[in-house]
């Protein structure tokens, strides 16, 4: 499992879970999210960003949600994100795809994926964020989510 925040500002370096973590709230929040992300989402963008996560059931923990209402000018929290929502995560519809494309083969030990990742994750073309982010604002504008009844669209 992987870890990146985006925006059209710039976007992080990706943020690998350690082999074998259980992934808990308290994982998210010490582990992965306190490790860079937010450090660097708010040292780019100051108070001028939306916080969306998907809902795994890590997201939904007390400390998770606390974080990011503190921390977050704009934090879309789990209550009001329907629970099976790929099609509006841009990382899910756009940038997960186009990742997995651009990388041939399947990689066998974990630390050759991570490697071939990284280094496909530095020579991607910010283009490809910037569509994704135009992409989700649409996506909720054009009620297809609410259409879906919440499922894929």
């Amino acid at each position: 499992m992987v870890l990146v925040a985006e925006s059209k500002l710039n976007c992080t370096d990706l943020i690998f879970v350690e082999r074998g973590a259980k992934i808990s709230g308290k994982y998210c929040r010490d582990g992965l999210l306190m490790q860079k992300p937010l450090q660097v989402i708010c040292s780019i963008a100051k108070d001028v960003f939306g916080f969306q996560q998907d809902n795994a059931p890590a997201h939904h923990a007390r400390g998770i949600v606390e974080l990011l209402r503190s921390e977050t000018p704009q934090f879309i929290s789990p209550d009001m994100w329907p629970a099976n929502s790929p099609d509006l995560n841009p990382v899910n519809y756009r940038i997960c795809g186009t990742l997995q494309y651009r990388i041939p083969i399947r990689y066998r030990p974990m630390d050759k994926l991570q490697k071939g990742l990284v280094a496909t994750w530095a020579d991607f073309q910010h283009s490809v964020v910037d569509y994704a982010v135009d992409q989700w604002r649409k996506r909720l504008e054009l009620e297809a989510c609410i259409l879906a009844e919440g499922d894929h669209f």
